[in-house]
Order: structure tokens, then sequence, then C-alpha cells
């Protein structure tokens, strides 16, 4: 990692400076024991139940009167999942695990 910042440091000193800052916190997830990174490892179940949720919801309406009521609806959804994920009792990672 250092070498690779390194060799970015003279000619884009910007993206030097993001991969010192951005990258470690990317690779965490490494840290963690294997059959917990084969659950964190895609997030595309949720990503498409949050997009159906959107679609399913803004399709309805079809034609908003402007970009500020599109924003409010989508706002307003994506708390309303938040809150549901928030509330739910069922872990999606249980950290005790037997076969670790």
């Amino acid at each position: 990692m250092a070498e690779l910042v390194a060799s970015y440091r003279d000619t884009a000193p910007k993206l030097a400076t993001w991969l010192e800052e951005n990258v470690p916190e990317g690779l965490a997830v490494f840290t963690l024991p294997e059959h917990h990174r084969r659950r964190l490892r895609a997030s595309k179940p949720m990503e498409r139940a949050v997009q159906q949720e959107l679609k399913r919801r803004t399709a309805k309406i079809r034609v908003f009167p402007s970009e500020e009521s599109l924003l409010r609806l989508v706002s307003a959804i994506l708390v309303e999942i938040d809150e549901k994920w928030a509330s739910d009792t069922e872990a999606y990672i249980k950290w005790e695990c037997q076969d670790a």
C-alpha cells in the first residue's frame, strides 16, 4: 500500500491522499472471519430490495410536478426502509458462530 501511494504522490497527489484515507477502510472486511466475509461480500439482495421498492412506489405517480416532490417521496421511502431494517430483530450476521 505504501509503495502504491508513493508511486502516485508526485503525479496524482489527490489520488494518493484518497488511497491513504479510503483503501484501509475498504479492506477492513478482510479482518473478519471467513464465514462473516461471505455474508458481507455482496449487497445485491439489499440493493435489489431498495431499487424494487423505489420503482414500485414511483411508477404509480409517473410524472412528478417537480424534482423536489420526487426527492421528498424517495426520501420518505428510504426512511421507511431504514426504520424497518433498524427495528428488525433478526440479526443479519450472528457474531457468535459455532463454526468459528
